[in-house]
């Protein structure tokens, strides 16, 4: 990665760059123009979670330290908070820009991963962890962990070679995978194979990405493992494992597993910034190879 200073002045060019295209598109809101402009505050947020900062505050106060020459009208934390919040949709709009740089994968991943709000120890009834479209907080069970928890799942679609996520959603704690599976694959073009885990499977559900023209590809049963060579064996679990150092890299690399937010839209915000930054990363190692 680029020495910290370089690395702001790059995401920064990147970034503004993005919004002069016309790419990024910030909403008007009222009041005077601010000191410290919006792509200097997304330019904070991608990198914080670049560089896996967990607290905002401690991240603002690090910049403050180190790096005042460039941002000279930093804001105060609770100000930065709430238009980095404000700005959540700019994240995902810089996601699709970066993304579309890349050819999309023949062959891509869907998955699940727990997204805790709060320890299932602390409900207590009704609480303000509440979306878009009945969206609330609810009892999932976390089988990476082999836990429950208490919140949301994100779900991801990435390409199995480059691992760039494709499209996310926040969906419910206790859902049909099959169902996340399906609106997720509907915002692209249908791959040519889905590589997915058991929770996936069923009929129906193959059968409907079928008539999409994608072959629906599940781990093999323990029978089906016993009469594989041990290469093959090795290479489906490798292609398995993709999917999981990709949420690996979201949630303890980049800490969205340690996100801090106190509403759900602060969880969105925090979110769509880490998933950016990891677009940003992938597309930047991938121009690496390419080099």
């Amino acid at each position: 990665m680029l020495p910290t200073e370089d690395l702001f002045v790059y995401v920064y060019v990147l970034v503004d760059d993005s919004i002069a295209a016309g790419e990024v598109t910030i909403p008007a809101r009222p009041g005077p123009v601010p000191a410290c402009s919006d792509a200097e505050l997304l330019t904070i947020a991608l990198i914080r979670h670049l560089l896996g900062r967990r607290s905002e505050a401690g991240f603002l106060h690090e910049i403050g330290r180190d790096w005042a020459e460039l941002f000279p009208h930093l804001p105060h934390q609770s100000e930065a908070n709430r238009r980095i919040r404000w700005l959540w949709a700019a994240f995902e709009q810089l996601r699709a820009a970066l993304a579309a740089a890349l050819p999309v994968d023949d062959c891509t991943q869907v998955d699940t991963t727990a997204l805790p709000v709060k320890h299932p120890s602390r409900v207590r009834g009704p609480d303000g962890w509440v979306g878009p479209n009945e969206l609330h907080a609810g009892f999932g069970r976390d089988a990476a962990h082999g836990e429950w928890f208490y919140g949301f799942r994100l779900a991801v679609q990435t390409d199995l070679g480059s691992r760039l996520v494709r499209a996310w959603s926040i969906v419910p704690a206790a859902v049909n995978e099959r169902d996340v599976a399906t609106d997720l694959l509907e915002t692209g073009p249908p791959p040519r194979d889905l590589l997915v885990d058991k929770g996936f499977d069923g009929r129906p559900f193959a059968a409907a990405q079928a008539a999409r023209g994608t072959a629906v590809l599940t781990p093999p049963t323990k029978a089906q493992r016993a009469r594989m060579p041990a290469w093959l064996r090795a290479v489906i679990a490798c292609w398995r494992n993709r999917v999981e150092v990709t949420f690996g890299e979201l949630t303890d690399r980049m800490e969205l597993a340690r996100h801090g937010a106190h509403t759900f839209w602060g969880l969105l915000t925090r979110t769509a910034a880490t998933i950016a930054a990891h677009t940003l990363l992938r597309v930047c190692l991938a121009d690496l190879d390419v080099a």
